[in-house]
């Protein structure tokens, strides 16, 4: 294959990055947009040793799961990659992607399960991060940004978010604009706003709403809090972020509170929880609660056992599973979400969990070799999966079972690879659903040791 040449193929899969994959003389070539069992014209637009790039120029059948796309933003936007299939198609294409993680990453011979769907597939994130951007006609807008760029792109009712948090964020850029507010610029570091951050609790219906900014103040905070809070009764604590750093990290380090008290509080598996703008927290409440079901079946944990809960964070996963075990004992390297994890536990009036502010790797090595040998261990990595000392730890421990929730298919597979060949045998693979409309897909994976 050579660069602008038109090729016609057929789709078979998707990918990770949800890019479809058809193939040309066994050469695989990755065409965004399209959909398993489509026919399509293609433009070769990178070449590379072993795969290709392209574009579809024409379709000339469609799949069986294609469906219209109901967002006008739908491929200029950087957040749907799926919203071109049907639900099923979409449940069925996130399944293969798990099922080829574990197979030709993980060299794993596992039963995948089918894909568990979300209990909502819209409006369903708890948490949006608008970037500010200006419009042509001088007044200031929100959007997202497209695929892998900073080029905002503008976005009045994005369909993930609750319809709400749309609408709010239409007043404050109102305000925005009569106060003549400038929009930050990237490339020359010029201009004040840069990021509308709001959170939503799924069960309180509590807002809270965090404007990020390029300066130590807005001309008009008073005007926003008192705008927003007659609008809009559910919300209940404006911020003020300051970020005058050079880079893309959307947060900064500074808060200061303009309205309320700092945080929102919500419940996720009926744990109780408060969170403020830096927390970490699932975006899709009910989804996360059924993720958290899959792994409370798959650890079973029992009254006489010590279950260790690995990448805790403010400790919902292992307090969801409190009331099943004798102790539990949850890691955590943010200072601030093991704060609120004892927080929480002492809200429960539970009194048999216990909760330390290390890295996972290390706290594990240490319990290892003080032998505490946990009957359970459920673990919750970030994308880039568990480090070397965390798996080591995890086999000097020894524990009956090891639960993985995962919300990347190849390190999953890769960790898990990495635990079998120490005498784990992987069992029950669950995808869940946890991001509908995106590429993203949820695993949990259950492990249990061999008899020696």
């Amino acid at each position: 294959m050579k660069k602008n040449e038109i090729v016609e193929l057929t789709i078979d899969s998707i990918c990770s990055d949800g890019n479809g994959i058809g193939r040309v003389d066994g050469m695989a070539v990755f065409v965004p947009f399209t959909a398993p069992g489509d026919r399509c014209l293609v433009k070769i637009v990178k070449v590379l040793t072993r795969y290709a790039f392209g574009i579809c120029t024409q379709l000339l059948v469609p799949a069986k799961g294609r469906v219209a796309p109901d967002c006008p933003a739908f491929g200029r936007c950087g957040g749907c990659s799926l919203r071109h299939l049907s639900y099923e198609a979409e449940l069925c294409a996130k399944q293969k992607i798990v099922a080829d993680a574990f197979c030709r990453l993980g060299n794993l011979q596992v039963q995948v399960a089918p894909c568990l769907p979300s209990p909502n597939q819209n409006r369903y994130r708890n948490k949006v991060q608008y970037p500010f951007l200006q419009l042509p006609d001088g007044s200031v807008g929100y959007g997202f940004y497209a695929l892998r760029s900073h080029r905002a792109v503008p976005c009045s009712d994005c369909l993930l978010q609750p319809k709400l948090l749309n609408q709010l964020a239409e007043l404050t850029c109102q305000i925005l604009t009569q106060f003549g507010v400038s929009v930050y610029d990237e490339q020359t570091h010029r201009g004040v706003l840069r990021h509308l951050y709001l959170r939503q609790g799924a069960h309180s219906g509590q807002i809270m709403v965090c404007l990020v900014i390029n300066a130590n103040s807005l001309p008009c905070e008073q005007e926003l809090v008192r705008a927003l809070t007659q609008t809009f009764s559910a919300v209940r604590t404006i911020l003020i972020c300051k970020n005058r750093e050079i880079g893309n990290v959307i947060l900064g380090t500074q808060f200061r509170t303009i309205y309320g008290d700092g945080i929102i509080e919500d419940t996720l598996c009926g744990v109780p929880v408060a969170l403020a703008a830096p927390s970490f927290y699932q975006v899709n409440t009910p989804g996360a609660e059924q993720l958290y079901q899959v792994a409370r079946r798959l650890a079973a944990p029992k009254k006489d056992e010590l279950l260790l809960d690995l990448y805790c964070g403010t400790g919902t996963i292992g307090l969801s599973m409190a009331a099943d075990c004798g102790r539990l004992i949850g890691v955590e390297v943010v200072p601030e979400a093991v704060e609120s994890a004892r927080t929480n536990a002492a809200r429960m009036g539970i009194s048999h969990a216990e909760f330390f502010c290390a890295d996972a790797g290390q706290a594990a090595a240490q319990l290892a070799r003080q032998g505490l040998r946990p009957n359970v261990v459920v673990l919750d990595p970030p994308r880039k999966g568990c480090d070397k000392a965390t798996l080591d730890a995890l086999v000097r421990m020894s524990p009956d079972r090891i639960v993985m929730v995962s919300c990347n298919p190849a390190t999953a597979a890769r960790d898990v690879r990495t635990l079998a060949e120490n005498g784990y045998l992987p069992g029950q693979v669950q995808p869940v659903d946890m991001f509908p409309r995106t590429r993203h897909v949820e695993t949990v994976c259950l492990m249990s040791r061999k008899e020696k």
